[in-house]
């Protein structure tokens, strides 16, 4: 009985912890990308607030799962992952294996919810080396009950940047993307290619017609099928 009640009191310990919606998105967000500072993690995880950022990077540096990097100027470094979040790793790994085969996916919360969706496709950016150079940017405009804008940069060699205020590229490196939520869930989820979506207008995108002809080989193939090496969609030039 003791060994079983200090189980239940190390379980409550690390659920009162780390079971909010930000601390493993933060983890995983450092250990996908290396160290991060502040703003980039603002920028790689939409939705968060920056005092609510602020104060769950407070309370995993001070459990030890994530440090401040050394830095010569005066101004802190970037935060990585202590010794405490890589021992953490595996359990989140294997949290996101038992999700993607056990949790089913709802468009309902993700149509009330659309910074998910596009959080989902800058995860669904193929190859680095795929990418455009110079960068491109998909503006979003996604209809549905809770309309946020979001652009998402796209640059060859980099991690996707998805940003809540316009990066001020030069406009004709802009993709404008008109669609409902619901017809970007299947594309954020690989079950969907941006051709197939073009082509039955479910979603609509305007730009460079090179662009937007290139814009399903910046992406990974829908799953179990192979990359498509057609391109004839229609583009409509803004």
């Amino acid at each position: 009985m003791p060994a079983q009640h200090d189980d239940f009191c190390s379980f409550t310990k690390a659920v009162e912890h780390l079971g909010d919606r930000w601390s493993f998105l933060i983890i995983r967000e450092i250990y996908l990308h290396g160290s991060r500072g502040f703003n980039a993690l603002v920028q790689t995880l939409p939705g968060i607030s920056r005092s609510v950022l602020a104060r769950r990077l407070r309370k995993l540096e001070v459990m030890g799962v994530i440090a401040r990097e050394a830095s010569v100027r005066r101004r802190p470094g970037p935060y990585r992952l202590a010794p405490a979040g890589q021992q953490l790793l595996p359990t989140l790994l294997s949290l996101s294996e038992w999700a993607e085969r056990w949790v089913p996916e709802d468009p309902v919360a993700a149509e009330h919810d659309p910074d998910v969706i596009t959080f989902w496709l800058t995860l669904r950016a193929a190859d680095r080396r795929e990418l455009p150079d110079p960068p491109a940017v998909l503006a979003f405009d996604i209809g549905g009950p809770r309309s946020v804008p979001a652009w998402l940069v796209l640059e060859r060699g980099a991690a996707p940047s998805l940003c809540l205020e316009d990066p001020m590229l030069p406009q004709e490196r802009y993709l404008h993307v008109e669609a409902d939520a619901m017809a970007l869930f299947p594309i954020a989820r690989g079950l969907k290619d941006w051709d197939a979506a073009m082509k039955d207008r479910s979603v609509r995108m305007y730009g460079d017609p090179r662009l937007v002809g290139q814009v399903s080989s910046w992406f990974l193939p829908v799953d179990g099928a192979p990359r498509s090496d057609e391109r004839n969609v229609t583009a409509v030039v803004a």
